[in-house]
């Protein structure tokens, strides 16, 4: 769709075409999957025990606290956001099915398995990355921290070399706490009109 195209539809005065008046869902897609990725790279640099705790999170804020948020961002004509919180979110939802494993029948994960599964997410968050060269520094922190982490958790799955695991874990450690940070400057800057955190 042109700018010109975009900019017509955006000027009809219909009840449906008024983007703006949505909120921003950004920090909370951010806040969700931020706060979850922390929790769960605790677990991988062996820091707690995979436990239910995890996987409540993952499933409420890491799964539907982000695809809420990519929907909104659908909503706003944000073509990056909507892809990312939305793919995201599910990537947390799948996680925990592949955990839980609840199919009768069908085997578990293996080392395999989970490595081709990490791999292409990491392929996947490469070219996110790259999409935030356009996007502030925060952004491409936490999308380029990302990349690594699935690549170190790809390749840990592979290898079964638990060290590379454990490095992952701290790699993911930073990456989740980037996000919070992203998301409460956002939140922060907003609310006093000003920049509180830069990002």
């Amino acid at each position: 769709m042109s700018t010109k195209t975009s900019q017509t539809i955006q000027s009809t005065p219909t009840a449906q075409s008024s983007p703006s008046s949505i909120a921003n869902p950004a920090p909370l897609g951010l806040l969700g999957f931020g706060m979850t990725t922390c929790l769960l790279n605790f677990h991988n640099a062996g820091i707690i025990p995979l436990s239910i705790v995890i996987i409540a999170m993952g499933f409420a804020l890491g799964g539907a606290a982000q695809i809420i948020a990519g929907i909104m961002e659908f909503k706003k004509n944000n073509t990056f956001g909507a892809t990312a919180f939305s793919a995201y979110g599910f990537f947390w939802w799948s996680l925990i099915l592949i955990w839980i494993n609840p199919f009768k029948g069908i085997e578990a994960a293996d080392s395999k398995s989970m490595g081709f599964y990490l791999g292409l997410w990491c392929v996947f968050t490469l070219f996110m990355f790259i999409g935030t060269l356009k996007h502030n520094r925060a952004s491409q922190i936490v999308f380029g921290s990302l990349t690594v982490l699935f690549f170190l958790l790809s390749l840990a799955n592979f290898t079964g070399v638990e060290s590379i695991h454990t490095l992952a874990g701290y790699v993911g450690i930073f990456c989740g706490a980037s996000a919070i940070y992203n998301s409460m400057g956002q939140v922060l800057n907003h609310e006093f009109k000003k920049t509180v955190l830069p990002l």
